[in-house]
């Protein structure tokens, strides 16, 4: 038997993470545009703490009480390990840790600690609505809180008639992206996203709810046709936390979205210029120059 052809247009899971294809070319999703276009000053004081902290809880003090201390690091370099291991593309090595690969581990910490929380966010998702169909489940003991907290959003505010985690397509602009929610609340129609963040939503949240807010169509349940993007009156986060959850309400209007079309630009314009990428024109018209005739430098 000959199997099915794919709809040109679909998301592609690949693992943990996953990619878009419009009409049979790859094209970015909205949480890809906005890293790629937009700055994250915070991210990088984020990006220090979390390694640093890292190793810091898995390093393990012994030693002579009445002497000095002395720090070992057999757990950090275990799980840095395990960390590789399970990442999407794993480091070879062989032996113990040489000391750039020990580098190379530690610096994708932060993407790992990411990752885990993008996960978490998933997880809770999906445990909190089979609760909240009535259905018994499994809650692993650290996501208690959080699912307890959506679950808790689930019963104070109602949704009812919900798209659940549904991609959505802009072809004049030629993204994808993938929402978690809409739902009627409160009689309104409404796009909400779930973050399972340590801290508040950002303001550039934003840029990713317009971006949902304003494709044209969305994939049916079953990934093989489209059908037209709802209308909604506002969209918002709920963000969920191991003590409970707040719903913030963001802007969403055409400024907003000009914002985020705004970053593709951005994001497609460092992508044409890395000279990384060979397939790309470099806006760098000739080799390094010499100095000018009769400088004096």
């Amino acid at each position: 038997m000959t199997a099915a052809k794919k709809p040109d247009t679909r998301i592609i899971n690949r693992g943990r993470g996953h990619s878009y294809m419009l009409d049979g070319e790859k094209v970015p999703g909205v949480t890809t545009i906005l890293n790629a276009g937009v700055p994250k000053p915070q991210l990088v004081g984020w990006a220090a703490r979390t390694t640093a902290e890292f190793v810091i809880d898995r390093i393990v003090r012994r030693g002579d009480p009445h002497g000095a201390p002395t720090f070992i690091a057999d757990d950090l370099i275990d799980e840095l390990r395990a960390m590789n291991a399970a990442a999407t593309k794993p480091r070879r090595f062989s032996g113990d840790f040489p000391r750039g690969d020990l580098a190379w581990v530690l610096a994708g910490v932060p993407y790992a600690d990411r990752d885990a929380a993008a996960n978490r966010g998933t997880e809770v998702h999906r445990l909190a609505e089979l609760l909240a169909h009535g259905e018994e489940v499994d809650v692993p003991d650290e996501l208690e809180g959080h699912v307890a907290a959506y679950v808790a959003f689930l019963d104070e505010w109602s949704p009812s008639d919900a798209i659940v985690e549904r991609v959505v397509v802009n072809r004049r602009w030629h993204y994808m992206g993938k929402l978690d929610l809409i739902a009627t609340v409160g009689g309104e129609r409404v796009l909400l996203d779930v973050k399972t963040s340590r801290s508040a939503p950002y303001p550039d949240v934003a840029l990713q709810l317009a971006g949902y807010r304003h494709a044209e169509t969305m994939l049916t349940v079953d990934g093989l046709a489209e059908e037209p993007m709802p209308e909604v009156d506002w969209a918002g986060v709920v963000w969920v936390r191991a003590d409970g959850y707040d719903v913030y309400r963001f802007d969403t209007s055409d400024r907003t979205f000009r914002a985020f079309l705004y970053a593709k630009q951005v994001g497609d314009w460092i992508a044409w210029a890395d000279p990384r990428d060979r397939d790309a024109e470099s806006p760098v018209k000739s080799d390094a120059l010499p100095a000018p005739k009769g400088s004096t430098s």
